[in-house]
Order: C-alpha cells, then sequence, then structure tokens
C-alpha cells in the first residue's frame, strides 16, 4: 500500500521535483529510523503514510500564501490529506492519525509517541541538507530536539558530527 500512495503523491505532485525528492527522502529517513528504533507494524506504516503525505499542502500554500512556512502547512494539511487518503483502504482511525502527524509535523513542543518524533527528525535531515542548514543550527536540533537513537545516529552521519 505504501508504494500505491508514494505514486498518488507522486502524480500529484504534478511534475514538481523538488517536492517529489523530497517526500522520497523523508519517506527513506523516517522508514530507516522507525524500522532502526523497532516501532510496530501498524505504527511503522503510519509513519511511512505520513511521511509521504507530510507536505501535502505546499503546493495549495504557494499559491494561497506565496510561500510553504510550516505553520501554514500544518493548517492546510489535515482535510488535504484525509481527502486524499480516503479511497485508500486505510481505516478511519489510520487517517486520522496521518492527519495529525501532518498538522503538527513541524511542531517541536509537546511530542507524545514515536511516530510524530521519528517524522519531524526525518523531515528535519532531509530539510537541513536540502537548504545548506548552519552546523549550529543542526548541532542545536540534536541536542535539544532529536531524541531518538536512530535519529542521532543518521543526523551526525549525514552532516559528519562526531
Amino acid at each position: 500500500m505504501i508504494a500505491a500512495i508514494i505514486e498518488k503523491m507522486i502524480i500529484r505532485s504534478d511534475g514538481n521535483i523538488h517536492d517529489i525528492d523530497h517526500l522520497i527522502r523523508v519517506w527513506t529517513y523516517a522508514k530507516t529510523i522507525g524500522e532502526l528504533e523497532g516501532l510496530d507494524d501498524e505504527c511503522q506504516f503510519i509513519l511511512e503514510v505520513a511521511a509521504v503525505t507530510h507536505d501535502i499542502a505546499c503546493p495549495l500554500c504557494r499559491e494561497k500564501y506565496g510561500n510553504t512556512d510550516g505553520k501554514h502547512q500544518e493548517k492546510e494539511g489535515g482535510p488535504l490529506v484525509r481527502e486524499f487518503l480516503a479511497n485508500t483502504g486505510m481505516t478511519k482511525t489510520q487517517i486520522d492519525r496521518v492527519a495529525f502527524l501532518v498538522e503538527h509535523h513541524h511542531t517541536l513542543e509537546g511530542i507524545d509517541s514515536a511516530d510524530w518524533q521519528i517524522l519531524v527528525e526525518a523531515d528535519y535531515i532531509a530539510n537541513a541538507s536540502e537548504n545548506g542548514y548552519s552546523g549550529q543550527s543542526i548541532r542545536s536540533f540534536l541536542e535539544k530536539a532529536a531524541k531518538t537513537q536512530s535519529g542521532k545516529k543518521l543526523i551526525k552521519a549525514v552532516f559528519g558530527i562526531q
């Protein structure tokens, strides 16, 4: 089912290579961290669907706000992802959880679950590498926001931090 959702998101991206590359990168990091952290199958599935769809609101935000600010994405993403996943065979509970994660993927406060934490870490790694975040910014995220052992290890490896 993940492959079908990825295909559907790629088609929805309408040839925007940046958006497509980003969703694949975030999904890859999230999948990797989730598996290394030993998530159960259901949590891993929800995490992967959320990773694939986390930026579903970006095209709308570009049109409506002129940018893809994280808070705009969170505001607009829930309804879009619910509609997008409606006919995928996912349960309402699963879709609601994915929508929650999409609505909170730029929120660092109050993280209380592995799927949310891993999605934030995976998106950060992809954003930091794509946008050239400073070493200081990456170290700050590593110290203050990264919580999973696998995420910390990947951040250090990707950015050459000892």
